[in-house]
């Protein structure tokens, strides 16, 4: 139950279903859990929190914005938990979009033309150039997109999981509404 913050009912379901075996079983709820995720990704969301996150004695600070459906939810711990841990993983990890869909195209564009002029620069076949761009993409999202980003206190896990297991385990709808970053000494720069 602890593991998987699943109720003591389905536990039981779970493990009678597999035969008492606890990694299966711990699969299968971690799988019912993501399809209640899906249901309730399309309900309205407009309570929450704003956490405020200073670090290093006021050289970086965050303001992070938390909905989910209820103001009971919103006032609950683990909510503003999850909310606080936002916080400290933006501090940390620097993230400039929430979302693979928050990425410009130009941006895309940009990293695209970058890595491909550095792998022909390299001498790399026609061939290779667009898996080494994939590959490219892919680690520039995973670490600029805060729901790819690993989560600082357990790098097994993802923000986008670490958002799952909060939705499950409330019961609502969560949407990371908005974030901003702020970091002594930092100019400000066109995106």
């Amino acid at each position: 139950r602890e593991a998987t913050n699943a109720g003591v009912l389905d536990c039981r379901k779970a493990l009678e279903a597999t035969g008492g075996d606890y990694d299966k079983a711990a699969e299968m709820l971690r799988e019912k859990g993501l399809a209640t995720v899906a249901k309730r990704a399309d309900r309205v969301a407009s309570e929450g929190v704003i956490d405020v996150y200073s670090h290093g004695n006021g050289r970086v600070a965050v303001l992070v914005e938390v909905n989910c459906e209820t103001d009971f939810v919103g006032r609950s711990e683990v909510f503003r938990t999850f909310a606080h841990e936002l916080a400290l993983q933006i501090a940390a990890q620097s993230p400039l979009y929430i979302r693979e869909e928050d990425i410009p195209q130009e941006a895309l564009e940009q990293e695209t033309a970058k890595v491909t002029a550095k792998a022909r620069e390299e001498g790399k076949s026609d061939s290779l150039i667009p898996r080494i761009v994939e590959g490219s993409l892919n680690k520039y999202k995973d670490e600029y997109v805060l729901l790819r980003q690993k989560y600082i206190r357990d790098e097994e896990k993802t923000v986008l999981d670490l958002l799952n297991e909060t939705v499950v385990s409330t019961g609502e709808n969560i949407i990371i509404r908005r974030f901003t970053r702020w970091e002594l000494g930092e100019t400000a720069q066109a995106e």
